[in-house]
């Protein structure tokens, strides 16, 4: 085990801009964590806020007494710990949709593909009709019916982004299915579900993991956006999509930082995860390794 994980990461570190990317992504994974330590303004403690601090520019000296290095937004937060705990909560959203997602549609596509039959048939044909829609459009119809709120939005994520997972699964336990081990298992009095999680489930988690990558970053995307909108998270609970909103009516004004940065660590935090997930998808996948 150890020499293939020395061997993956030896591959791994000959793309200089993955290794970086990853870098990065533990580096904010970090940071989100020990917001409460590092940060220096708690956001959410309304004692701590100073209207007179509101919309100040970088390097401002508020009444707390410590600089406020990315300035402060319109309640008067300081930005930089406002993004700290806004990290936090994008990561929860995306790391859980993207998890709940992952097992639901990894559960439906290998079912579908060892079942076979008619249930194949129409568990894939409802995944291929929901892959026809846009995630955004039926994220936005959920959000819209089930209200605002962590469990509503993930619930919304998690409709939108599960067919992606239940088709590579399917995709890659269809494959396995034919060989000749998985029909010698088949044959044997074995129940079906030892032969999916000894045979069939292994051999799909390469593909699933590197596409778990990607809609992790796309899920983050998503509740930005969702929140930017209005209809993600409520304003109690400031993610980066609610931060850049925040912000938004002041850009004509001159006050850019409330939104830009903001903006700046959402973006740097999805283009390091879909980095990552290329590289991953390069190792995982020999024939596309540059």
């Amino acid at each position: 085990m150890s020499a293939t994980l020395g061997a993956f990461w030896r591959d791994y570190r000959e793309n200089w801009v993955a290794v970086v990317a990853l870098l990065v992504v533990f580096i904010v994974v970090a940071a989100a964590l020990l917001a409460p330590w590092i940060a220096p303004q708690d956001p959410y403690d309304l004692a701590n806020l100073e209207l007179a601090d509101a919309r100040r520019p970088p390097g401002h000296v508020g009444s707390g007494g410590y600089v406020h290095l990315l300035g402060t937004d319109a309640q008067g937060r300081d930005l930089l710990s406002a993004i700290l705990y806004g990290l936090r909560i994008s990561l929860q959203m995306g790391i859980a949709a993207g998890a709940v997602a992952m097992a639901i549609g990894a559960m439906l596509g290998i079912l579908a593909a060892h079942a076979g039959g008619t249930l194949e048939s129409a568990i894939m044909r409802v995944v291929d009709l929901q892959l026809s829609f846009p995630a955004i459009l039926l994220a936005l119809v959920l959000v819209a019916v089930l209200g605002q709120g962590k469990v509503p939005l993930i619930i919304a994520l998690v409709t939108a982004q599960y067919a992606y997972f239940a088709r590579t699964a399917y995709g890659a336990a269809s494959a396995e299915r034919q060989k000749d081990y998985v029909e010698s298992a088949r044959a044997t009095p074995l129940p079906g579900y030892r032969v999916v999680f000894r045979h069939i489930l292994p051999n799909c988690l390469p593909p699933l993991i590197v596409v778990g990558t990607v809609q992790v970053a796309n899920a983050i995307a998503l509740e930005a956006t969702l929140s930017f909108l209005g209809l993600g998270l409520p304003p109690t609970e400031p993610s980066l999509g609610m931060l850049i909103a925040n912000g938004f009516q002041y850009m004509m004004n001159g006050r850019t930082w409330i939104s830009v940065y903001p903006g700046i660590a959402l973006i740097v935090l999805i283009v390091s995860i879909n980095v990552v997930g290329d590289q991953l998808r390069d190792q995982f996948n020999p024939r596309l390794r540059r």
